[in-house]
């Protein structure tokens, strides 16, 4: 499918819980003139506890690589966990230009920030010590999630996200998203946008909020999610782990096969 946009973030690749191979499958059915990448695309914070660098990890990076080259136009965005790429905005790696931020205008005319939303939270801001900490618990949970859909599957069960329930079960996890929503939209208006897209959360969301654009692209570790832009400025959310699902499960196509002794009796017809 041809796209005028694609945003997608928090792709973690160098994490176990990195879903590659669900986003080089959506790559491989998804093109775009332009693809933001909307921060922590890449963890070096996982990076530097241990290499873990998959050949799946290794083909999205070619995959991004070869899209530049054929002339898509690659902005990537640094988030906290590739925070190391701040020191090179401005620069070009392959044809992906680095910066830390980016204003997107639809093809219906609305202007978009883009950014990865880290500089939001104040706990990243403020007390790293303990968004580490947290990254590691979030690592457990990835951990412990895994292991729980083996089982699963073993009786036929579907993919199931434990801390994608988790976050939705506790209220200050809900009361954090909320507040963090409606900071990026006021970040966004007070620098005259109509719009915000970001990351961060891993929280995929469309809305409006006090008439301005929210666009959340989600994740690629539980969620497997991202943005679209079509060729009239619409923007839709894609669930590309759904669409798998719905891809596997239909029924395939019955092909016609004639009977021998009926193309025989056509022949006499004839």
């Amino acid at each position: 499918m041809r796209h005028r946009t694609i945003f997608i973030s928090d792709v973690h690749l160098g994490t176990p819980g990195c879903q590659a191979e669900i986003l080089l499958d959506f790559l491989s059915n998804n093109q775009a003139d332009t693809i933001y990448l909307v921060g922590d695309i890449i963890d070096a914070w996982r990076l530097r506890r241990g290499w873990f660098w998959p050949q799946s990890h290794n083909d999205v990076v070619q995959e991004l690589l070869a899209r530049a080259h054929d002339g898509a136009r690659i902005f990537y965005i640094p988030g906290n966990h590739d925070e190391v790429l701040r020191t090179y905005l401005g620069t070009h790696f392959g044809g992906v230009e680095v910066v830390e931020t980016a204003p997107h205008v639809t093809a219906d005319g609305r202007r978009l920030l883009v950014t990865h939303g880290d500089q939001f939270d104040s706990i990243v801001v403020n007390a790293k010590w303990l968004a580490h900490l947290g990254d590691r618990a979030y690592e457990f949970a990835l951990w412990l999630n895994t292991w729980l859909n083996r089982i699963k599957r073993l009786w036929g069960g579907q993919y199931w996200s434990l801390s994608k329930w988790a976050k939705h079960q506790v209220k200050q996890a809900v009361s954090f998203i909320s507040e963090y929503e409606h900071v990026l939209a006021d970040e966004a208006r007070r620098h005259g946008f109509d719009g915000v897209v970001c990351g961060h959360i891993h929280s995929a969301c469309i809305r409006k909020i006090d008439g301005l654009d929210y666009i959340n692209t989600g994740d690629w570790v539980e969620s497997c999610t991202a943005v679209v832009e079509d060729m009239t400025g619409t923007l839709r959310l894609i669930d590309w782990a759904e669409t798998m699902r719905n891809r596997d499960a239909r029924p395939p196509r019955r092909r016609m096969v004639r009977r021998p002794e009926l193309l025989t009796k056509d022949k006499e017809v004839a």
